[in-house]
């Protein structure tokens, strides 16, 4: 994952020497192994490389075209040899992603995004037609930013330079801190109202006064998959699940995959073996003896027999209950916390072994049917008016599920109905101590942007497929990269090929009554250990986030008027209080939500701190350095140090 950074003065005044120099010294941590520049017609562009595979090393960006046009690209180009024979235009198997890209986008213009199967994220100033395009990937694994001011528009994959180099004052984006407090926000915002993230699968031309997003890809929600016998879904899966960690094996430096002991990570390491004839891939585990829900050590080491290759083991009994914070509920870094011992275990074995890129499973419990419910099969058989199939399959899923079937009947009924009517927000949901007007003004970002199923159109499991996408998107579009060391994170449980089958064939092959992943078992038997294939769904239940919550007497003993989130209108500060000292009193488990409010607090405070967030009469207000007057390199590599690698993108 390399950093790109432009700036497009529409006055056509360059940036100067020392503003340019501000940047790179915020890009530099996440791109240290080469470096480019581009400066013409007031674009400045500034591009940090990070290598992770040998084509990558060749290249040479800014990419200019022949016609003028200037691109930055960070990503995986995963269809290479497709496209150079498609493109038949002189490319080689020796050229680099970004030629391959440059050569598309020259023949089809932006319609070659399609076309670009991988992880990435793309600029293109073109001055002909005085244009900016950004671009990710149907994912959006890459960040990428945007600012647009009445002189000129700022672009970035970090979002650090865009809010302390802006020389403006920001508000904040209620939205935004509304899908944090219960799952993560949607795609396009940022913590910074004035600051949007490119969509997913989305185009953004931007040029003087004009700014238009579109979706450049979907998902076909009409492919269907049908074959005869369970053994040729079985093959199928394996041969798309194949490819897709083949494809993210391809790199010059060794791979670290995480190897939970659960399902997905296990297919991961038994696959890349398999596809690369003996293990090339390193591994690290986890495991905690001490909490009850939690002793992965038995599935694991099972999967390091069965490859012969004994990875990282890092024990976080000593630490866990000691040493967890707010911020592990969420998947980003927080200014001002220093990393865990185990991480520091980590980052000292991937810098002695050079690792740079990462495989995990994320995806692969919400994509193979992790999820244990019958309801998208059921929603199918109502849409189509399956009657006969419909009773058949409630009353097994109704013995299976020991309930009365009529329940498991209003159940599939409800989910045709509006989101408002199954899930209604008042001052009780999710949380007592958020603001009831806060809440009622996002109400859609409370309901983890849920709609209803329809009717009409895509099967009703395919609904509930991209729903489920679109939630792991949001969590990916709000993760923040760490650089200690700097890595790049790779899915193959959210591979485009592989989640076009999955979301094409019978719901009833991932999920059967008593078969949970009934696909994915089938499909993998010989491939994966039996004890893994057969354990019963991998729970965790840790203490840890009760001490968190005694930890925090910062809050809670300085009394409800020092919430800064309170003063924001998010919380009700004394409501928030007693809702800490019940939770300690109980030692219930705390919820999502009030972690998160935890978090998101110290988060303020960290700005606060730093400068960013100043209050007068009361108010909080957010302030930034002035672009061209902030000079000192080291007061900006200090800030972004203090905050935590990226900090500014999500609290």
């Amino acid at each position: 994952m390399s950093a790109l950074f432009g700036r497009w003065n529409f006055d056509g005044a360059p940036l100067s020497v020392n503003s340019i120099e501000q940047v790179r010294a915020l890009l530099l941590p996440y791109g240290q192994d080469s470096e480019g520049h581009f400066s013409e017609e007031g674009v400045s562009l500034l591009y940090q490389a990070f290598h992770t595979t040998k084509e990558s090393r060749e290249e040479k960006q800014p990419h200019v075209l022949s016609y003028g046009a200037v691109l930055m690209w960070d990503g995986r180009l995963d269809n290479r040899e497709a496209l150079i024979d498609e493109l038949r235009g002189g490319l080689s198997h020796r050229d680099t992603d970004i030629s391959i890209v440059a050569a598309a986008f020259a023949r089809w213009d932006a319609d070659c995004f399609p076309k670009l199967l991988g992880d990435w994220a793309i600029s293109v100033w073109d001055p002909r037609k005085r244009w900016l395009i950004l671009a990710k990937d149907f994912l959006g694994t890459r960040h990428l930013y945007y600012s647009i001011h009445h002189d000129h528009i700022a672009w970035s994959t970090i979002i650090d330079p865009l809010v302390l180099f802006a020389n403006r004052e920001f508000a904040f984006n209620e939205e935004y801190f509304a899908g944090w407090y219960t799952s993560f926000p949607a795609t396009h915002l940022t913590p910074y109202a004035g600051i949007h993230s490119v969509p997913p699968s989305c185009i953004v031309t931007l040029s003087p006064g004009k700014h238009a997003v579109r979706k450049y890809w979907e998902f076909d929600g009409s492919k269907q998959i049908r074959y005869r016998v369970d053994a040729e879904y079985e093959e199928h899966f394996r041969t798309v699940l194949a490819e897709a960690v083949r494809r993210r094996l391809r790199t010059d430096s060794p791979i670290l995959a995480e190897l939970s002991g659960g399902m997905d990570s296990s297919s991961i390491v038994c696959i890349a073996d398999r596809v690369s004839n003996g293990p090339i891939v390193d591994t690290v585990s986890y495991y905690n003896e001490l909490e009850p829900n939690w002793n992965e050590r038995p599935y694991f080491s099972k999967v390091e027999e069965q490859r012969g290759r004994i990875g990282l083991h890092i024990d976080t009994s000593a630490q866990a209950l000691q040493e967890f914070d707010s911020h592990e509920t969420c998947p980003t870094l927080l200014p001002g916390k220093s990393r865990r011992r185990s991480n520091s275990l980590l980052e000292e074995w991937m810098e002695a072994h050079g690792h740079r890129v990462v495989l995990s499973g994320i995806g692969g419990d919400e994509v193979t049917g992790g999820i244990p419910t019958p309801l998208p099969e059921l929603e199918n058989l109502l849409s189509r008016a399956r009657f006969r199939s419909l009773a058949r399959q409630l009353r097994v899923w109704a013995i299976q599920q020991r309930r009365p079937w009529v329940h498991l009947f209003f159940e599939t009924i409800h989910s045709f109905l509006p989101p408002a009517f199954s899930a209604p927000l008042n001052h009780n949901t999710p949380g007592t101590w958020f603001h009831i007007e806060f809440a009622r003004q996002n109400r859609s970002a409370f309901l983890s942007y849920a709609e209803r199923c329809k009717l009409t159109g895509p099967l009703p499991s395919v609904q509930e497929n991209l729903h489920a996408l679109d939630a792991l998107r949001r969590q990916l579009a709000s993760t923040c990269p760490a650089t200690t060391p700097f890595s790049e994170k790779r899915y193959p449980y959210l591979d485009r090929d592989l989640l076009e089958f999955l979301y094409a064939v019978p719901r009833e092959q991932l999920v059967r009554p008593g078969q949970r992943r009934s696909l994915m078992r089938r499909a993998l038997v010989g491939i994966v250990p039996e004890e893994i294939l057969n354990r019963k769904r991998k729970a965790f239940v840790s203490r840890a986030p009760i001490t968190a919550i005694e930890k925090h007497n910062s809050i809670h003993s300085s009394g409800s008027t020092a919430m800064i989130s309170g003063s924001l209108g998010f919380v009700d500060p004394e409501k928030f209080c007693k809702q800490l000292e019940a939770v300690k009193r109980s030692q219930a488990m705390p919820s999502i939500s009030l972690l998160r409010t935890l978090g998101i607090e110290e988060w303020l405070v960290s700005l606060r701190e730093h400068g960013i967030l100043i209050f007068e009469s009361g108010t909080p207000r957010l302030v930034t350095p002035d672009f061209q007057n902030f000079r000192p390199i080291e007061s900006a590599r200090a800030i972004c140090s203090s905050m935590g690698a990226g900090a500014t993108n999500v609290p």
